[in-house]
């Protein structure tokens, strides 16, 4: 009797494997027939049989039911993410299938990612770039493309994980480029190593040279200070900005971040300080010196900001705000000017007094216009300078001038 159940077992067992084999061949035949709802369908039956499966047999499930999920890349967002899960739980057998559906998918993902980047839909092309990295986190580049794009939607929650994510990695994005000046556009190409030596041995490309790149690491930690500044979480933004800093102390990029993040928390003392140590380290920084000349300014410093802004006209010639701003500081004389105008009397001393003053706004007035035709002269467009000058030409009585400028004025607005 004994005898008997055993033998009887022995056969349930081997019609259950018949099951759990027939089943998954169903799968696998509805795939190769791109009959992906088929697939998901099978795949449910055989998923009552998993108990019963060996190892050799999950694995090939767990693949195959990533094949469905991913349904030759018409996969939902979220049939990726249960996709990529579905892989990760592949042991032992179908290893080699699994990586090579892995890096398929991966193909595609990134694809679509920068198919959505060029349409400038950054959230899409983010969430793409990390299921690229989920899928090969090897390629921790990926993952610093979605924090990026991530950044410019914003998604600064999301944005601010990915960040978090890569500083626990310590990702620096360091690598080394190969490169070479292409002969006919005469601009310099970034390669692969092979590529780059098949085409200087080939004479398309000369002046072959290699070198690293610098680290992404300033941007992250400046970008993730940035966030918690948006976030109204001050003591982060710091704490992130103070520790990339003890890092590489003499890194202008960081102290500059810093001015920012103090400048955005409404920290002007601070900002000014770093400010003037990075203008210590970079001299001939004009947006430093333009910086410093609009602090001053805020401030009521208007001889230290003259100089700054006449130092930063001396290093960029083009820099418009500049002129504009050394024009602003001219014309901010007209204000003492005009309210002591108000302020006279009828009597003939006061009158005598009044005529002095209207001659006085006439030489504050063209004080600034060079500035303005200046600023004017590099910015056609610039309505600020255009309508400032309108203004002043109208005071001053020049009507040809004036017309000039009011028809430039109406056509810019």
């Amino acid at each position: 009797m004994k005898k008997q159940i055993i033998i009887a077992f022995a056969i349930s067992i081997s019609a259950f494997s018949f099951a759990q084999k027939k089943e998954l061949k169903a799968v696998e035949k509805a795939i190769k027939g791109n009959n992906y709802a088929e697939a998901k369908s099978a795949l449910k039956q055989a998923e009552s049989l998993m108990s019963a499966m060996d190892e050799k047999m999950k694995a090939q499930y767990y693949y195959l039911n990533a094949q469905a999920l991913y349904a030759g890349g018409a996969g939902s967002m979220a049939d990726i993410d249960a996709a990529i899960e579905s892989l990760g739980k592949v042991q032992g057998g179908y290893i080699a299938e699994s990586n090579q559906l892995r890096q398929t998918m991966a193909n595609s993902i990134i694809t679509k990612g920068n198919g959505f980047y060029e349409k400038k839909d950054f959230s899409t092309s983010s969430k793409y770039f990390e299921k690229a990295y989920r899928l090969s986190e090897k390629d921790t580049l990926f993952l610093y493309y979605a924090a990026v794009t991530a950044v410019n939607v914003p998604e600064y929650d999301r944005a601010l994980a990915l960040y978090e994510e890569l500083k626990k990695l310590g990702y620096t994005g360091i690598e080394k480029q190969y490169y070479a000046t292409n002969k006919e556009t005469g601009e310099e190409d970034i390669l692969d190593k092979p590529a780059r030596d098949l085409y200087v041995k080939s004479g398309t490309h000369t002046n072959p040279g290699e070198r690293m790149t610098e680290s992404k690491k300033p941007e992250i930690v400046k970008n993730v200070a940035l966030i918690y500044v948006s976030k109204g979480d001050d003591e982060k933004a710091i704490a992130a900005i103070k520790d990339a800093r003890s890092e590489s102390p003499n890194d202008i990029n960081l102290i500059l971040s810093e001015a920012n993040i103090y400048y955005k928390m409404g920290k002007t003392e601070e900002f000014k300080k770093l400010l003037e140590k990075a203008t210590e380290m970079d001299p001939n920084n004009a947006e430093l010196q333009y910086n410093l000349g609009v602090l001053s300014a805020e401030a009521g410093d208007t001889e230290a900001a003259k100089k700054y802004y006449a130092k930063t006209i001396q290093l960029d010639p083009q820099y418009t705000n500049a002129y504009i701003n050394s024009a602003a500081l001219i014309l901010e004389k007209e204000k003492v000017i005009i309210e002591e105008m108000n302020g006279l009397g009828n009597s003939a001393k006061d009158n005598k007094r009044y005529d002095e003053l209207i001659e006085v706004r006439k030489t504050v007035y063209i004080d600034a216009i060079p500035y303005l035709e200046k600023a004017l002269a590099i910015d056609s467009k610039n309505v600020s300078a255009a309508t400032t000058l309108m203004n002043i030409y109208s005071v001053l009585g020049e009507t040809e001038k004036y017309k000039e400028m009011k028809a430039k004025v109406d056509s810019l607005n």
